[in-house]
């Protein structure tokens, strides 16, 4: 009898387990169902109206989260696990997946210069004076100071790319953004230890442990890059070749942080690897336009969840409690950056050929966003401080001042400093010389294919087909010959348009090679050689 009661206790509270995990995935997805609803709703409505199509969408998310705090309807909370291991890596890859190593490496002094030294301006900046002006002791300073001295520049760089800003300006902030975000959180987890009593600062130890992190970051994200990178030459699967991109990213974040590493460093890594290197050698256009899809489809849908969220988070009566400690803080962060960007871009100037203008660096001073990773590192503040919410609420409220008030006035600095120009113009004329080369390419192919291989088609409907070809051809021709003569500096871009594709032609040859086993390694394209002695 006790025998048949215990296993009756025993399948009950099985049962019972089961019956409350099962409710527990139910609200988590009716949870993710209403966040992304409101998201996609504020992403379609904003489509509506010229007023709201002037703001970057994920601000306007920010603001829509702003409102349902307002009213105190919470969506779901914001964990630092959410955003650090599911919401991070999707964005850190989209983003170095798209970077193009040729603008970075025009780029790579100012934008290392910014990432490290740059950071370490933010982290002593902004800690020192909330430790001089307020009653913050430096040991929690210093964790705010390292919260925020990661940029997120996704609502900018968004901005950048619709008003037609140049490459220039936005390869140095999505670059600095994505080493500044590794660099933050090594430093973050250097720092923490300090108010804990676990460690105190030492310069050499920190160096070490920094060395460390980024140390093995690198190398597992170079490991699992061009790993990834040469087996996709051995094959030809579109879906299967999208799927290692997702595990590659999710892969490298995990396996670096147990093994002691950056993740963010590592996600980095393997991203910038595989979109400038990996998509060319073991991918056909048609894979890398689906996967480039794919990962805009994700960053997309993570950034609606994330910049939602972020909003709807905000206790407005703690912000309000806390308003001196903030106002000291964006002071701060406003300050130090301007003598991060200034200073450092004018030593970048010293020794690369590639000067910064002091109109781009005002707009780099300015467009200085803080955000995701911001409010990741605040909230996993251990609970046992005491001033982990008074950590928190300075970083919302800091962050909430640069995305509403630097986000939203980016454009204006943009205009003001005449910074757009015919960017725009020149995207267009961009875009009619991709057209014409694509259209061509379909023109050879339609006038390659035998006739008499295809008998079931009517000669005629060939003709008909080239003639509608013909004549969109000449239609961008006229175009294009247009905006040259009122542009003629759009030459430069006709032989830049040429170089590029002669030299993508090369290489996707010796990549369809190795697919087909006729090349056994791939071979650094000889074009590249002979345009760079031409330069």
């Amino acid at each position: 009898m006790a025998s048949s009661l215990h296993q009756f206790l025993i399948i009950s509270d099985l049962t019972l387990n089961t019956f409350f995990a099962e409710i527990s995935i139910e609200e988590n997805l009716q949870q993710f169902l209403i966040v992304l609803s409101v998201s996609l709703s504020v992403a379609t409505i904003s489509r509506f109206s010229s007023w709201f199509r002037q703001i970057p969408y994920t601000l306007l998310l920010v603001i829509v989260g702003l409102g349902l705090a307002f009213v105190n309807i919470r969506l779901v909370d914001l964990s630092p696990e959410l955003i650090l291991e599911i919401f991070l890596p999707p964005l850190l890859f989209e983003a170095a997946w798209n970077i193009k190593w040729e603008e970075l490496k025009k780029n790579f002094i100012p934008v290392i210069l910014l990432a490290t030294i740059g950071v370490i301006i933010s982290i002593i900046g902004v800690s020192f004076s909330l430790s001089h002006f307020t009653s913050m002791p430096i040991a929690i300073a210093l964790l705010v100071g390292a919260s925020l001295s990661a940029s997120d520049p996704v609502a900018v760089v968004a901005l950048f790319r619709e008003l037609g800003a140049s490459k220039k300006l936005t390869t140095l902030l999505e670059g600095e953004s994505l080493l500044n975000d590794g660099v933050a959180v090594v430093a973050f987890i250097l720092l923490v230890g300090i108010p804990l009593g676990q460690n105190t600062f030492s310069f050499t130890d920190s160096i070490i442990q920094f060395t460390t992190f980024v140390g093995i970051g690198t190398a597992v994200g170079l490991l699992i890059g061009f790993g990834i990178s040469y087996l996709t030459q051995r094959f030809d699967l579109p879906l299967v070749e999208q799927s290692l991109t997702l595990v590659s990213a999710y892969g490298v974040y995990l396996v670096t942080e147990k093994l002691g590493g950056s993740g963010v460093i590592g996600v980095v890594v393997v991203g910038l690897i595989l979109g400038n290197f990996g998509s060319r050698i073991g991918m056909n256009p048609r894979t890398r336009l689906v996967v480039s899809e794919f990962w805009e489809f994700l960053a997309f849908l993570v950034n609606s969840i994330i910049f939602l969220l972020i909003g709807d988070q905000i206790n407005f009566a703690d912000l309000i409690t806390h308003l001196d400690v903030i106002f000291v803080a964006i002071i701060a962060l406003v300050v130090t950056r301007f003598i991060a960007i200034f200073i450092l871009s004018y030593i970048s100037n010293l020794i690369t050929v590639n000067e910064i203008n002091w109109r781009e660096q005002t707009v780099l001073w300015w467009s200085g966003l803080r955000g995701s990773v911001s409010i990741a590192l605040a909230l996993s503040v251990p609970t046992i401080l005491s001033q982990r919410q008074e950590v928190i609420e300075t970083v919302f409220g800091v962050v909430l001042f640069t995305l509403l008030v630097q986000g939203l006035t980016t454009k204006l600095f943009l205009e003001k400093l005449n910074l757009i120009g015919n960017q725009v113009l020149k995207q267009e004329y961009s875009e009619l010389l991709a057209r014409r080369f694509a259209l061509n390419k379909v023109l050879d192919y339609l006038k390659s294919i035998p006739l008499d291989q295809t008998p079931e088609i009517d000669p005629e409907f060939y003709g008909y087909e080239e003639k509608l070809i013909e004549g969109q051809l000449e239609n961008i021709k006229e175009k294009i010959v247009d905006l040259q003569q009122k542009n003629p500096e759009f030459k430069t871009i006709s032989m830049k348009k040429l170089k590029e594709n002669l030299l993508n032609i090369e290489a996707d040859t010796y990549a369809e090679l190795i697919l087909k086993g006729e090349l056994n390694k791939d071979l650094s394209p000889i074009l590249q050689e002979i345009i760079a002695k031409e330069q």
